[in-house]
């Protein structure tokens, strides 16, 4: 009888033990927070207006995260993956959260790099990027000029990117809406944003200017950061 007691007590032990070994590796649902901005709203005046900064980071780019917060949610098994390991494998997502990630996860991503491309301190392209390129595309200048007339021919909403390949040869890509050069195994180097939130309060339907502008305030050290960083 106490030999029976003993084999229960032990089988009883050894249940709960499981159960509660199960809930302590039950993966916790910890939502992507939002990412502050590197510099003060208004930083980037007068390139870059306060009331856009502040639209932009608090309002369009808060509302890709809650919704990919929202649609990862139900998928622990995804919990572990960052924004960057979802959008290099969409392939790799369930069906029906796939259009959801890639819109989403990349409105998250595309702007996280945008703000951190970004900067009030003048700085200047130099070191191996500026070789590569020199390189590629004759000039800085005529690679600026090459820049800005894909930027240009965006229709609607999206981005151009000066990007790199595995091998470090530089070209310039134009995404559509969130679309991320990271989905085609690109490197971005420097993004900018085409949509009309970007840019709109300051130049109006004067893309071409919103594009000059812009070029004063690239993150230059950022930049060759990226080209560096050919691994990650």
């Amino acid at each position: 009888m106490k030999q029976k007691l003993l084999v229960l007590s032990l089988l009883t032990i050894f249940i709960f033990s499981n159960v509660s070994s199960s809930f302590a590796m039950d993966p916790q649902y910890t939502p992507k927070k939002l990412k502050p901005l590197p510099y003060a709203y208004d930083a980037l005046e007068p390139y870059i207006d306060k009331e856009t900064m502040v639209l932009h980071h608090d309002k369009h780019y808060k509302s890709y995260l809650d919704k990919f917060n929202e649609a990862i949610k139900g998928y622990p098994d995804l919990y572990s993956s960052s924004i960057y390991d979802l959008l290099t494998c969409l392939d790799c997502l369930p069906s029906e959260i796939y259009k959801t990630i890639k819109n989403n996860g990349g409105g998250v991503y595309n702007h996280e790099f945008f703000f951190d491309i970004m900067t009030p301190n003048q700085t200047t392209l130099s070191g191996n990027l500026k070789k590569a390129i020199i390189e590629d595309f004759g000039s800085f200048d005529n690679f600026k000029d090459a820049f800005k007339k894909a930027s240009l021919n965006v229709f609607g909403s999206g981005w151009t990117w000066l990007v790199s390949n595995d091998s470090g040869n530089l070209s310039i890509i134009t995404t559509a809406n969130q679309d991320s050069p990271i989905t085609l195994n690109l490197k971005p180097i420097i993004g900018i944003d085409l949509w009309e939130h970007a840019y709109y309060l300051s130049y109006k339907n004067n893309r071409a200017s919103y594009i000059d502008k812009w070029f004063n305030i690239i993150n230059w050290n950022k930049a060759e950061e990226n080209y560096k960083n050919l691994a990650k």
